[in-house]
């Protein structure tokens, strides 16, 4: 199984799946996915929330520090995120996040995120660690 298949697997039925986000490229190195912009993912002004666009980036930074760990071994979950939105979205738009790693250590990862549209102006930039543990007995 490709690692874009097995993400599409891994998706289905989660958040990602309802708002639509479509990993496109997928490695260790590189994260990217897509995400149409409709009502589902605007705020009571009718642009993008903020918070969807923190969801985007989390995914593919997330993902970029899944694909780089021993899966059998360990697990790895957000532990901080940051943002700036840079431009409001409406409806229409389809945008194109993509995640590179700053720093991949032992027991974090640290991406750099940067979410794009389809006219290729930045609209979001974060920053989001990641942590790495051993599976426990409980981790699924």
């Amino acid at each position: 199984e490709t690692d874009l298949a097995m993400l599409r697997r891994l998706n289905s039925d989660t958040v990602m799946e309802v708002l639509g986000i479509e990993f496109v490229q997928a490695s260790g190195t590189r994260v990217i996915a897509t995400m149409p912009v409709d009502r589902r993912h605007v705020q009571i002004m009718g642009i993008l929330h903020g918070g969807v666009s923190v969801l985007l980036a989390e995914t593919v930074a997330s993902t970029l520090a899944y694909l780089g760990i021993d899966r059998d071994r360990q697990v790895v979950f957000g532990l901080e995120i940051n943002a700036n939105h840079l431009r409001p979205v409406r409806p229409g738009a389809r945008l194109t996040a993509e995640a590179t790693p700053i720093h991949r250590g032992k027991t974090t990862v640290v991406a750099q995120i940067t979410i794009s549209d389809e006219r290729v102006r930045t609209i979001s930039v974060s920053r989001c660690t990641n942590a790495i543990r051993e599976r426990s007995g409980t981790d699924g």
